[in-house]
């Protein structure tokens, strides 16, 4: 499986209106702008870690990015984020985002629509207790979207995020390897996958004191996005 060396368009924006937005009330909240802008200018990337956090590996990820001055989005799971609200109270201390990645990491395709709102809402509730604020950003497990998602996700004012650059860090290959995926596919837009939790991560962590270095000394501005408004149109 090859890795994206240019940034997707479609991956950056799986949610996107087009045409003037109508001023009736109970529309569904869907952008007319791009997915999502970045701070800084030129070659721009965002690092994301999903489902965590754990305090074996997080932990460490968060001293490598504070070492190097560096923001970045951890989407986390519910059943981790309960047991470790104090590593969400230190990414928010720490300038990081904390998205939403369900509360425990299921296909949402085979869930009910009441199961994926439990889900969901359920993770945002001990987001907002530990990291003092409720999330702005979800991310499908597996990337797995639906429209229960999308929608789902909207109501409770989140947007959705993908990734361009996959580190399949999950598999296991070697720090050496996943450092060699991030800077193959280093482009201005990307936004790379990587994880702190769900296995062994130390791979994932000792990847992170290589590519990261590397990337800011060949002028990478590593950053997070801010979140753009809503405009409220019909998508039914």
């Amino acid at each position: 499986r090859s890795l994206p060396l240019k940034p997707s368009a479609y991956r950056l924006r799986p949610l996107t209106g087009y045409g003037p937005p109508p001023s009736a009330p109970g529309r569904t909240p869907v952008r007319h702008e791009a997915l999502m802008s970045m701070t800084g200018r030129g070659r721009t990337m965002v690092l994301t870690f999903d489902d965590g956090p754990d305090p074996r590996y997080t932990p460490r990820i968060l001293d490598t990015l504070a070492e190097y001055d560096v923001r970045a989005m951890f989407f986390v799971c519910g059943e981790m984020a309960v047991d470790n609200q104090d590593l969400l109270a230190r990414m928010a201390d720490e300038g990081h985002i904390v998205g939403n990645h369900t509360w425990s990491h299921p296909l949402l395709t085979r869930l009910t629509r009441r199961q994926i709102h439990s889900e969901m809402s359920r993770t945002s509730d001990v987001i907002e207790e530990g990291y003092g604020e409720r999330p702005r950003w979800f991310r499908a497990p597996y990337g797995a979207w639906n429209r229960a998602a999308f929608q789902f996700g909207s109501e409770m004012g989140m947007e959705p995020l993908a990734w361009t650059v996959d580190t399949l860090d999950w598999t296991t290959p070697g720090a050496g390897v996943i450092v060699d995926r991030v800077e193959k596919g280093a482009a201005p837009g990307v936004v790379v996958l990587s994880h702190d939790a769900g296995g062994d991560r130390s791979q994932s962590v000792r990847a992170l004191r290589g590519y990261l270095p590397h990337l800011l000394d060949s002028g990478y501005h590593i950053t997070v996005p801010r979140r753009q408004f809503l405009s409220l149109v019909n998508i039914s």
